[in-house]
């Protein structure tokens, strides 16, 4: 039998190229990439300042690990950052195709299981974490030393506006050159969602109708876009049409529905979406149809589940709203050192569909 080939260290020039150093992971599917170093320390006096510091000086290097060649379409990352806060443990910020985001459910879950697994933080009750949204608690539930769920209290989440209407053009092969009237609420989780039924729509919730989910909340996004304003109590950063939600039924009758998140440029949430089902926790709780400190599980594209409970009811600016409650597990995957060749013509990052 031949000897088995013997692995040697490749030999890399540090000089010539930018290095950066992730740890990957995914969250109930959705990819987390997050950043360990290598990444410059963005500026501010509060996560907001941050955010804006990262756009203004450094999204270059959000593309060139986002995008293709090192990342695709749907990727997505985050950030860790010193805190603003004197109790807090950590800053985060999260980057997609399209920006950087102002909360992540599946981004703390991640992170949190990331950052404890690898040693970046102590594994303890109660991690505080500050995000652009706002102040966000994670409890991590251990076996031993890892880390088998996160649980976190989210940001206030409310209802901004119920029963609304959007004209979207050429939405559905048989309505090409017209226009089709779409339902939407208009909700908060950490950032700002459509809620639409998939049921009128005909749109399935599963991986057969993935690219008809691109297409329609797309459509249905910029439609409303360009429709309204959207403004937040507090931030006005933070006031704009984050993501498209599809609901429907769950394909598993223990759980209480299923539901496709269309995001930033036309990205797909794998997971169930932690903002995402806190801004429906708030919408069901508004219709009277959940009850406060009662616990629903909802499916993701890929029928992954988070738990997600209306906690306390609160107020936030003029809006009555909940803290949610959401739960749910990642695995680690990778850990990688990144390489920029200042000479590559693609070094920035592409994106192709």
């Amino acid at each position: 039998m031949p000897e088995p080939r013997r692995s040697t260290a490749p030999q890399i020039d540090r000089e010539r190229y930018r290095s950066i150093e992730v740890i990957d992971a995914h969250t109930a599917g959705e990819p987390l990439r997050v950043i360990v170093g290598g990444y410059p320390e963005p500026q501010g006096d509060t996560i907001v300042a941050k955010r804006r510091d990262l756009h203004a000086n450094h999204d270059a290097l959000r593309t060139a690990i986002m995008w293709e060649p090192r990342g695709h379409a749907d990727m997505y990352g985050c950030l860790p950052t010193a805190p603003v806060t004197p109790d807090g443990d950590m800053g985060v910020l999260f980057l997609h195709n399209e920006g950087y985001s102002t909360m992540c459910g599946h981004g703390i879950i991640g992170l949190v299981t990331v950052a404890i697994e690898c040693g970046m933080i102590e594994a303890k009750s109660t991690i505080r974490l500050d995000t652009p949204a706002g102040r966000v608690t994670a409890a991590p539930h251990m076996k031993g030393d890892r880390v088998t769920s996160v649980s976190f209290e989210n940001v206030a989440s409310f209802v901004a506006d119920q029963a609304c209407t959007v004209d979207v053009a050429d939405l559905g092969t048989d309505n090409r050159g017209t226009s089709r009237t779409v339902r939407y609420d208009l909700c908060f989780g950490g950032a700002f969602y459509a809620v639409c039924d998939s049921e009128p729509l005909g749109l399935d919730l599963d991986a057969t109708d993935y690219r008809t989910a691109i297409d329609y909340g797309t459509r249905i996004k910029q439609a409303i876009m360009n429709q309204r304003t959207i403004d937040h109590p507090v931030e006005p950063d933070l006031g704009f049409l984050y993501g498209v939600i599809f609901v429907g039924p769950a394909q598993n009758r223990a759980h209480h529905s299923r539901n496709v998140c269309v995001f930033a440029d036309g990205e797909v949430d794998r997971s169930p979406t932690g903002t995402g089902v806190s801004a429906r926790a708030a919408l069901h709780h508004a219709r009277g149809e959940l009850a406060l400190g009662k616990p629903i599980v909802i499916e993701s594209i890929l029928g992954t589940t988070f738990t997600v409970t209306a906690q306390r009811a609160t107020t936030f600016g003029s809006y009555p709203a909940i803290v949610p409650v959401v739960e749910g597990s990642a695995s680690i995957t990778g850990h990688a050192t990144l390489l920029i060749d200042p000479d590559d013509a693609l070094g920035g990052g592409f994106m192709l569909r």
